[in-house]
């Protein structure tokens, strides 16, 4: 860290941190500093970089990360279902967080749409079913019984 004020570069040591806190949504640390040659304090403000993240689609194509495209999948799914909003925030988090988590610079499509089907199985049966059924192209009856039996439990395959 260079001294704003007598530029002072000295070594990795050349400034003490007399005070850090977190500023705006805690993605800023404000650093009050001293130096150690001049003796003067200044501010410093540090954020975090954020990894610009992309979306490798089918046809290979690489396009940039969109989360509302995550939660307008997810509003869709659960339309006219008891779900609500706030639910379908805190898992598009989930979601973006453990995409970060796994992906340095590109995800592919199906990652995403595999964790949005986990997370909507475990939330609302019929929002997993109406994704899935977009999600996978589902293009006849065959292929929603297909994803319905195992969420029908035994009983329900005695009805068929």
């Amino acid at each position: 860290m260079r001294c704003p004020f007598c530029k002072n570069i000295g070594g990795k040591d050349n400034t003490k941190v007399i005070d850090s806190r977190l500023s705006g949504e805690g993605f800023v640390v404000r650093r009050r500093r001293e130096c150690v040659e001049c003796h003067r304090r200044f501010t410093t403000y540090e954020k975090v970089e954020e990894r610009p993240l992309r979306v490798i689609k089918k046809d290979g194509r690489r396009v940039p990360f969109d989360r509302a495209k995550i939660l307008r999948g997810l509003e869709k799914a659960c339309e006219k279902r008891a779900v609500p909003s706030e639910k379908l925030e805190e898992i598009t988090d989930e979601i973006e967080r453990e995409i970060r988590e796994v992906s340095e610079r590109e995800v592919p499509a199906k990652m995403i749409g595999q964790l949005v089907m986990n997370k909507l199985r475990r939330l609302d049966d019929i929002a997993y079913v109406r994704f899935a059924s977009v999600y996978r192209d589902f293009k006849e009856i065959s292929d929603f019984l297909e994803e319905l039996r195992p969420l029908m439990g035994p009983e329900g395959r005695d009805r068929e």
